[in-house]
């Protein structure tokens, strides 16, 4: 079907990846390639966004044209008094917004002008410490309401799709514009924020009663059980979840319930975002409000992709002469060299455990080299950093500068093995990683599902490179330990199989360079199109059979497999009889995952498909000796951790107590007794990371 010939209309807060000076970060300019490619297929493009003070600045290098626009009206923020003390219950903002226009490349691009808009024309985004003391925090709610405002007066009689970027930077516009049938709304979730966050209800309602929005807000449901005490208060050091007083409203679920649809980096990062399965968090997610919302809006969700730049793919790495670069850093050439690049985000980047391993794998006589950057713009703060540096000279070059793009490309093409050990799954395409496999940097990567599309978590013979598993824990001795490893079996096969090292080299070059803004162009296009059809989205078959939502499924849809993958009988039972081989298979696969709900379930309804030492095991894995000891035994386990929470009413972002079981031996573990309401978190060999009773007998 020939695809029709759409007003697309970006908007975010910072749509400046047109001019590297004006460039604050990775989203700007995925819009700017992603708009660019929009418009070289033909359709209209148009960007709006704040000129963040910058318009003077500008006008010296574009033609900025002055519309004939004025916008004056008064924006209402109610306050949270909880965080706001000393401000009034209501602050009252008038405001003068005027609009601008560049036209560059076949796109427009509209910079809306007013007092707040034009504020911290250095940073762009307000500074965290802001809230509660300076009013300059809501400068992106204030260009929330401002962008809705104009969308409606200066592209009101027209059909456009509005594509949208970032949850927290647009949560009211889909609800604002949902009941204009000229308005067409994808949100793309751009990163992994923590899923349920939540924002003041009072001031939502009263910002969507301005902008005339009907829409509800969606009410919260009720806490988690006592059972669930010690898996909420862990939340706090997972950075998936963080609890909020009951008068907030999940941002999310008002993107869910209101936009058309909802685009997604990868594949990956949308199987994430949906069941966060295997993590610390999926076990209270399942209990929020918002999991069935995920789970009735699972037909809006598509990914759009992401991709590497023109200009990487353009570069021939083999240009590149290795011996002058690493020898200009003082390294040998002549070694295996290991590359990371990313801005410094100490635990979000893993780059703690990925110092502590090159430490640990330099001072055992490795002969290889690092080079690492972790961008910060400024000297690293950090005297362990410092240190290891130090202590490894020839062997590490150290670097926080921003340089040119061409440098570190060189970087990366002087380099064996490229190394990304990204944590809490916040890396939702991470471009870094694929823009060094480009230059065949075989990537040694943590096995999150935002980073699955790279394929260095795959097995022969698709793998690109070498994985470790995920952490959801910070300063992680089981990630350091499992990185020092992997960069020993790195050198070892570089150095003593060449021809497999050139084999899993060329396969990541092949499939970074799959990632181009016309492919990612390409998968926009086609679900954009069938919306400005108003073709009805496909139904989320194949999602809910991942993710295990048999309610959304009719019985002829159920695969065996995913009902056994996930430890459903019952959908087993819609599909075919479950007898006691069947039974027995459920137990062996809950077992591998330390689902012991449904190890339990099948005992206690198919006793004979389990062995007498089989259940003396399940239900013998965790007791209290006459001594007063916590034993727990369970094979395939790598880490117990006892949680005991804190009282509830201390705080409502309490943090428990966390107690690492000593080992003693293979799969057996010892601790303290547990108190009341204490549960244990097993990190599986596996990588899985789930909860399990923390039983007396």
């Amino acid at each position: 079907m020939t695809e029709p010939r759409m007003h697309i209309i970006e908007t975010y807060f910072e749509c400046c990846g047109f001019d590297h000076t004006f460039l604050q970060g990775g989203t700007s300019v995925y819009l700017w390639n992603l708009s660019r490619a929009f418009a070289a297929r033909g359709h209209r493009v148009s960007i709006v966004t704040p000129a963040h003070g910058r318009l003077d600045d500008l006008r010296g290098r574009y033609e900025v044209e002055d519309l004939d626009y004025a916008d004056e009206y008064v924006l209402p923020l109610v306050l949270d008094p909880d965080v706001w003390q000393g401000f009034p219950a209501e602050v009252r903002l008038p405001l003068r917004t005027t609009a601008h226009r560049i036209r560059l490349d076949g796109v427009d691009l509209y910079f809306l002008s007013n007092d707040y808009l034009d504020r911290l024309p250095d940073t762009f985004y307000p500074p965290y410490s802001a809230k509660g003391q300076d009013l300059v925090f809501f400068k992106p709610l204030v260009f929330q309401a401002d962008s809705v405002r104009f969308l409606r007066h200066w592209f009101g009689e027209e059909k456009a799709l509005v594509h949208a970027h970032e949850p927290y930077y647009h949560y009211l516009l889909p609800a604002a514009l949902r009941a204009d049938p000229l308005k067409l709304v994808v949100s793309t979730v751009q990163s992994n924020m923590p899923i349920a966050k939540k924002v003041y209800a009072p001031e939502v309602r009263r910002l969507l009663d301005l902008l005339g929005a009907t829409a509800d807000l969606p009410p919260d449901g009720p806490p988690a059980g006592p059972e669930l005490e010690a898996v909420r208060q862990y939340q706090q050091l997972t950075h998936l979840h963080y609890e909020y007083p009951p008068d907030h409203v999940a941002l999310y679920q008002l993107i869910l319930e209101n936009a058309d649809l909802i685009d997604f980096l990868s594949p990956g990062q949308l199987d994430f975002y949906a069941s966060f399965r295997d993590t610390p968090f999926e076990a209270l997610f399942a209990h929020l409000p918002l999991a069935r919302a995920v789970r009735e809006n699972a037909h809006k969700m598509f990914v759009g992709g992401c991709a590497i730049s023109d200009q990487w793919l353009a570069w021939d790495p083999r240009e590149v002469d290795r011996a002058k670069v690493l020898g200009g850093l003082g390294l040998d050439p002549a070694l295996p060299t290991f590359f990371h690049n990313a801005r410094y985000a100490l635990h979000h980047k893993g780059q703690l455990e990925l110092m502590r391993a090159v430490d640990r794998v330099l001072s055992d006589g490795l002969a290889a080299n690092f080079v690492v950057r972790c961008i910060s713009g400024a000297p690293l703060d950090d005297p362990y950093f410092r240190e290891v540096a130090r202590r490894h000279p020839g062997r590490l070059h150290l670097e926080s500068d921003r340089v040119d793009e061409r440098r570190v490309f060189e970087y990366a093409a002087s380099a064996d093995f490229c190394l990304f050990p990204s944590k809490f799954e916040m890396d939702t395409f991470l471009i870094a990683q694929g823009e060094a496999m480009v230059c065949g940097a075989v990537p040694i990567a943590t096995a999150q599902e935002g980073m699955a599309h790279f394929l260095h978590a795959r097995p022969e013979p698709d793998s690109t490179g070498l994985a470790v598993n995920r952490s959801f824990a910070e300063d992680d001795p089981l990630l350091t330990a499992a990185l020092a490893a992997r960069i020993h079996e790195a050198v070892a096969l570089r150095t003593g199989d060449p021809v497999r090292y050139q084999l899993l080299s060329a396969r990541a070059e092949a499939v970074a360079r799959r990632f181009t803004w016309e492919h990612c162009a390409e998968l926009h296009l086609a679900a954009f199109s069938r919306l400005w059809r108003g073709e009805p989205a496909e139904p989320a078959a194949e999602r809910a059979l991942r993710h295990g939502w048999f309610d959304l499924l009719k019985d002829d849809e159920i695969t065996a497999e995913a009902a056994l993958v996930h430890g459903d009988l019952a959908a087993y039972a819609r599909h075919a009889p479950v007898d006691a081989s069947v039974a027995r298979r459920f137990f062996g696969t809950a077992w591998e995952r330390a689902d012991f709900t449904t190890c339990e379930r099948v005992l206690d309804r198919f006793p004979d498909a389990v062995t007498a030492e089989e259940a003396r095991r399940l239900r013998g894995r965790c007791s209290v000796t006459d001594e007063g000891k916590l034993v727990y035994r369970l094979p395939h386990a790598e880490r117990v951790e006892l949680v005991t929470p804190a009282p509830r009413e201390t705080a409502v972002r309490a943090l428990p107590e966390v107690r690492e079981l000593r080992r003693t031996g293979p799969g057996e573990f010892e601790g303290p007794p547990p108190a009341a309401k204490a549960r244990l978190l097993l990190t599986l060999v596996s990588g899985r990371v789930t909860w399990d009773e923390a039983r007396h007998g």
